[in-house]
């Protein structure tokens, strides 16, 4: 039906064009397909920023997979005028101060209803400070692992490990922004360890559908029945550039690596998953380590420590600290920059501390914290410790 001489959608498109403009612009929804056999359910516009471009943002919901496209501001607007009234009959236009409600009945006839928010909406469009929007809950892959139900509704017994998918997709998107990958089109990320994929189907949904970066994903974990159990669900939703591989960090060798993560690695694996990340050439490292056993049996209580340490949670405490900074300063002399911080825990153990390391543009030498690390060993007696050990086995620390 052609709506270019009606009042009413001639106005909401105006209003469109000048919320764009003037950045009042929060988000359009198309909806009610004309045609209730349609696959597109329906279509979201967002305004965001694309390598300093102002752009439009449309998700396609089908039935089975969403799909993501970035137009020009001008371009995304026609594509909005064109499917409403041949794909869609109601649109709703939310601005920060005012709510625009369209339909369209079978006749095609418009109706527009236009009211007050009551308060101001954010229409921020960094996408570094919109903390509900990294992912959208309506996402396929988070009904077929369980996040959301068929209705895509958020699971109560989820919402933790909601938030922890949404927290962790935002360090990886500040990291991002801080690599030498930040304009990269193309990224090879392996996550090691990735169990039932909910972050590792995150990060490429982010990549591929927000970012528009050709990104290929490998999940590598042991148990083959995880492998199996993703590898349906990315057959079933006919996902590109996401794979599951039956593999283990001590042996793994990966085609190509730009990203290395590794959440709930136990013990010594976390230092082999740094160690093939570095050696690999990782501009990012993620890693949320637990169960630190290698320096505890070996650490000598000092003096004046040795009365406080005597405790066994306080020396456990001690060797969870020496142990992931010690991860920490190693990496820096490789030539990484290195945060250590808390994170969301994980839903198989209380740790909460993530590891993120982003190399350095430019190198620095590392002569000064080797020395630190010479000193924190001998302090504490420390006789080896495994990434140490990896690194100088590589030559990639003197």
């Amino acid at each position: 039906m052609n709506l270019s001489t009606d009042p009413s959608f001639e106005r909401l498109m105006t209003g469109l064009v000048a919320s764009l403009s003037d950045g009042s612009f929060v988000k359009l929804l198309l909806a009610k397909p004309l045609r209730a056999s349609d696959d597109l359910l329906r279509v979201t516009a967002r305004r965001v920023e694309l390598r300093g471009e102002v752009a439009l943002s449309l998700l396609y919901t089908h039935k089975t997979r969403d799909i993501t496209k970035n137009h020009s501001q001008n371009d995304g607007v026609g594509l909005l005028r064109e499917m409403l009234g041949t794909s869609f009959r109601n649109a709703h236009l939310l601005t920060r101060e005012e709510e625009w409600q369209l339909s369209i009945s079978k006749k095609g006839q418009c109706a527009l209803h236009v009211a007050k928010t009551g308060q101001a909406v954010d229409a921020s469009t960094t996408h570094d400070r919109e903390k509900q929007r990294w992912l959208e809950i309506n996402r396929p892959f988070l009904t077929e692992l369980g996040v959301t139900t068929t209705q895509q509704q958020l699971v109560p017994a989820m919402a933790r490990k909601w938030k922890q998918i949404n927290k962790f997709v935002e360090v990886f998107a500040h990291a991002l922004a801080a690599s030498p990958l930040a304009e990269a089109k193309q990224l090879n990320v392996i996550d090691f360890g990735s169990g039932k994929g909910y972050l590792t189907f995150a990060i490429h949904d982010w990549l591929r559908h927000t970012k528009g970066v050709d990104a290929q994903v490998t999940g590598v974990e042991l148990r083959p029945d995880m492998v199996a159990l993703c590898n349906k669900v990315i057959a079933k939703l006919d996902i590109v550039g996401l794979r599951i591989e039956e593999g283990d960090v001590r042996s793994y060798q990966p085609a190509a690596l730009n990203v290395m993560i590794a959440l709930h690695a136990c013990d010594v694996a976390t230092d082999y998953a740094i160690h093939l990340g570095v050696r690999a050439g990782a501009q990012i490292i993620m890693c949320s380590p637990c169960c630190h056993k290698q320096l505890r049996p070996q650490l000598l209580s000092p003096h004046p420590l040795k009365p406080i340490l005597q405790h066994g949670v306080h020396l456990g405490q001690e060797a969870e600290m020496l142990t992931d900074g010690l991860r920490a300063l190693l990496l820096d002399a490789c030539g990484y920059d290195t945060q250590v911080f808390e994170f969301v825990s994980l839903e198989h153990t209380n740790k909460n501390k993530m590891i993120l390391a982003v190399k350095r543009a430019v190198a620095k030498p590392a002569d000064e914290v080797l020395g630190q690390i010479r000193e924190i060993k001998g302090f504490y007696r420390i006789l080896e410790q495994c990434l140490e050990t990896l690194l100088k086995a590589d030559g990639l620390i003197a």
